[in-house]
């Protein structure tokens, strides 16, 4: 999900070109998440089937849901887009059923990913990464930080250090959620309401900073503009063995009452100019070694069974791996639709207006 290193300049530089691209034979047009794939893989894709593939880039799932509805189902051969938007793309007939008899590599996946609540029996979809949303912090700032989202919400535990909160509507509010005590997969109006009302709170304490996601997020806290916030797992990784003195003094933490567990995962458009190279790239990343290379090169979680014993040591151990307490306490983010998800975009829109 997410890495997000490349100026956004590029990437809507990539978006333009995808949109004058017309599909060719030998191309397979992939649109993902910006730095979210290593070069060499593509390399290694490329010699092997003697292809070449076309990357464009998205920085958000809701810039890639307009894409496709904007023409691209027929420009892409793949797209990598996280479990709570699958349910959306499948109702909306913008992606089809995987042939799943042209993916020999399937076994590979982990038993937790192969019939997901997002794509029962995983029909549409094969996983690509996985990892969990949580709250960095300056451990300076906060020695004895509590494992809660109370850090961020209860100005008593913060009440004069600057901090950020998510600009994933679905993810904010789900934290708000689980700090009430709703859960962090919380989806009842009572719920919701009560959310919203702490989130317009919590915006409006003189320390809030703002809404940050992933990368900028991280940023502002290695500078110390902020000291608590929301990021994703590897992300924190990266920039961490990237530049271990400005992130010496940070640390992750997977809230007790309830965070965030993400999938993105591979899927192909309905209209997919190359249908079946894109099977065959789906199978070359399913294989054990590629799965691998793929989490040491993004610092997220695998969902690849078999790539477990290539992985770097440090993708097998928090905060990739979370341990087993934590992992019971995460949850995927739910999937909304029709009226339940205007009701949820009508709310979230009333929290950004005040």
């Amino acid at each position: 999900m997410k890495i997000n290193k490349i100026a956004l300049a590029l990437s809507l530089g990539g978006l333009a070109l995808a949109g004058q691209a017309q599909a060719q034979e030998g191309k397979l047009y992939l649109f993902n998440w910006t730095e979210y794939m290593d070069p060499a893989i593509i390399e290694a894709f490329e010699a092997e089937y003697d292809v070449e593939v076309v990357q464009n880039y998205f920085n958000s799932l809701p810039e890639m849901f307009a894409k496709l509805n904007a023409g691209g189902v027929s420009q892409y051969d793949i797209i990598v887009p996280s479990n709570y938007y699958i349910p959306r793309l499948i109702e909306t007939g913008l992606v089809q059923p995987l042939d799943k008899s042209r993916l020999d590599n399937l076994g590979n996946v982990m038993e937790q990913f192969q019939d997901p609540s997002y794509d029962p029996g995983g029909q549409y979809s094969a996983p690509y990464q996985w990892g969990t949303t949580g709250i960095i912090y300056n451990a300076e700032t906060f020695p004895d930080a509590p494992k809660s989202w109370s850090l961020l919400f209860d100005p008593e535990v913060n009440p004069q250090h600057p901090f950020a909160l998510m600009g994933d509507g679905q993810v904010t509010m789900g934290g708000a959620c689980a700090f009430l005590g709703h859960g962090y997969d919380c989806t009842g109006m009572d719920a919701w309401k009560e959310a919203a009302r702490l989130l317009i709170e919590t915006k409006n304490r003189d320390t809030f900073s703002g809404f940050s996601d992933g990368t900028p997020a991280l940023q502002q806290l290695a500078r110390g503009v902020t000291h608590a916030g929301l990021s994703y797992n590897g992300d924190f990784l990266y920039f961490k063995e990237e530049n271990p003195d400005s992130f010496a003094n940070l640390a992750f933490m997977i809230p007790d009452e309830g965070a965030e567990k993400w999938v993105d995962a591979m899927m192909i458009p309905a209209e997919a100019p190359n249908p079946d190279l894109a099977h065959k790239f789906i199978d070359f990343i399913l294989d054990a070694e590629i799965g691998a290379q793929l989490s040491n090169y993004n610092y997220y979680a695998s969902p690849n069974a078999a790539a477990v014993p290539h992985l770097d040591e440090v993708l097998t151990q928090p905060p990739v791996q979370p341990s087993d307490a934590d992992m019971e306490r995460l949850r995927f983010t739910p999937s909304l639709e029709g009226q339940q998800l205007q009701t949820f975009q009508q709310l979230w829109a009333e929290v950004q207006a005040r």
